[in-house]
C-alpha cells in the first residue's frame, strides 16, 4: 500500500464519471484531492443518453475550479458492473486516456474505487463513500433538482433550467400565458421589463434607442436571478431579440450592443414559442393596431427564419396553449435527464 502523503514524491490525483449532474458531493470529493495532491485529473465519461452534452459537464468543474484538469471522455464505454470483463473495458480505456501519464492517487465514492486504483498502481483514495457528509446523489436531483438545489452549486444549476421564452407582437397573449405556465409548471416567469419601463420613461410612446439597450439588459439581469430560483423550468415574456426589433421599427437603427445582445439572445433559452395573431386584438392607448400587430409579427418570424432558430406557433385559447407548450416540454428530447 502506498503512503497516503509521499512528502517527497509529486502527486498526480485522478477521479472519474459522469457528473449528470455535478453536486457538492463531488465537490466534496475534488476539494479534498485537491488539498492533497500536486496535480489532479478530472476524467468525464460520455453517455449518450443524457441530454446534457459533455462540453457542458466539463464546463461546469472547469468553470468551479479553474486550477485543475479536465479530460472529456469521448467513446468512453457505458458498460457498469463489477465482473472481470467490464472491470477490465474500464480500466484500458483509462489507461488509454492517461497514456503514459502516472496517478498517485485515486479518488473515488465508489467500490470501483479498489479495483481501478490497483489498476493504476495508485493510491485508493474514498471520499464519503457512505454519504454521510453530504447526504445526495445525481440520481436524486435528477430525480428533483428543485428539490435538492441546496446540493447544487449555481453554476450548474442555471443549466438544469430549461428557459422557455414567449415571443410574438404585442396582444398576442405572452403575458397571460408566461403567468398562467409558471402557475401550471409551479415555477418562475420573467414578465416583459420593456413594459415596466416603458410606462415609466416613454417620451410621446417613444424611447431612445439608450432606453432599448438598457430595457435587454436589465431585462437579462432579472431573468439570471430568476433561473436561480426557478423549478425546471423558466418562462420568459420576450428577449432581446424582440428589443432590437423594436428598436429597428423606431429608429431604423439599433446600438450595436443591442444588436450583439440579440445575438447572444440566440443561444439563451432552450425552446422558442411564438404566439400568434389568432386572438382578439386589445386596442389600448399604448398599442399601435392591429395592422401594425400584424406586421410586427411577421417581421418576428422572418427574422427568427433568418437566424435560423428553431420555435413552435401557440395558436387558440390560453388553456389550449398551454397544452401544446405542456406537450412540446415533455417530450423526451426536451428532457435533460431523459
Amino acid at each position: 500500500m502506498k503512503n497516503l502523503y509521499m512528502k517527497d514524491r509529486h502527486k498526480v490525483g485522478l477521479t472519474l464519471g459522469k457528473f449528470a449532474p455535478f453536486h457538492k458531493g463531488h465537490q466534496l470529493m475534488i476539494e479534498t484531492a485537491i488539498k492533497e495532491v500536486n496535480e489532479l485529473i478530472v476524467l468525464i465519461y460520455d453517455d449518450p443518453i443524457i441530454n446534457i452534452p459533455l462540453s457542458i459537464r466539463a464546463g461546469w468543474i472547469r468553470e468551479i475550479y479553474p486550477q485543475i484538469e479536465v479530460i472529456e471522455g469521448v467513446n468512453s464505454p457505458n458498460d457498469s458492473g463489477y465482473t472481470p470483463e467490464i472491470m477490465k473495458i474500464q480500466e484500458d480505456y483509462v489507461s488509454e486516456v492517461l497514456g503514459n501519464r502516472s496517478i498517485t492517487h485515486f479518488y473515488s465514492s465508489e467500490p470501483y474505487g479498489v479495483h481501478m486504483s490497483a489498476a493504476l498502481n495508485a493510491v485508493n483514495r474514498q471520499v464519503d463513500i457512505s454519504r454521510n457528509s453530504i447526504p445526495i446523489s445525481a440520481t436524486k436531483i435528477r430525480e428533483d433538482a428543485f428539490k435538492n438545489k441546496k446540493f447544487i452549486h449555481p453554476v450548474v444549476y442555471k443549466d438544469l433550467i430549461t428557459k422557455v421564452v414567449l415571443l410574438g407582437a404585442p396582444s398576442t397573449g405572452k403575458t397571460t400565458l408566461a403567468e398562467k405556465l409558471a402557475v401550471h409548471f409551479d415555477t418562475q416567469w420573467m414578465p416583459e421589463y420593456g413594459r415596466e419601463y416603458w410606462e415609466n420613461h416613454q417620451v410621446n410612446k417613444r424611447l431612445t434607442l439608450e432606453d432599448l439597450l438598457k430595457i435587454a439588459e436589465i431585462h437579462i439581469e432579472k431573468e439570471d436571478a430568476l433561473i436561480l430560483e426557478s423549478n425546471r423550468f423558466l418562462f420568459s415574456d420576450t428577449n432581446a431579440i424582440t428589443t432590437y426589433l423594436f428598436s429597428l421599427d423606431y429608429h431604423g437603427k439599433a446600438l450595436e450592443a443591442l444588436e450583439n445582445l440579440a445575438k447572444t439572445a440566440e443561444n439563451r433559452h432552450d425552446i422558442i414559442f411564438v404566439c400568434d395573431t389568432d386572438i382578439p386584438y386589445d386596442d389600448t392607448w399604448d398599442r399601435s393596431g392591429d395592422v401594425k400587430r400584424k406586421e410586427f409579427q411577421q417581421t418576428i418570424i422572418e427574422d427568427l427564419n433568418a437566424r435560423n432558430l428553431k420555435y413552435y406557433l401557440l395558436k387558440g385559447t390560453v388553456d389550449e396553449r398551454i397544452e401544446q407548450v405542456s406537450k412540446v416540454l415533455t417530450a423526451p428530447e426536451n428532457n435533460k435527464f431523459n
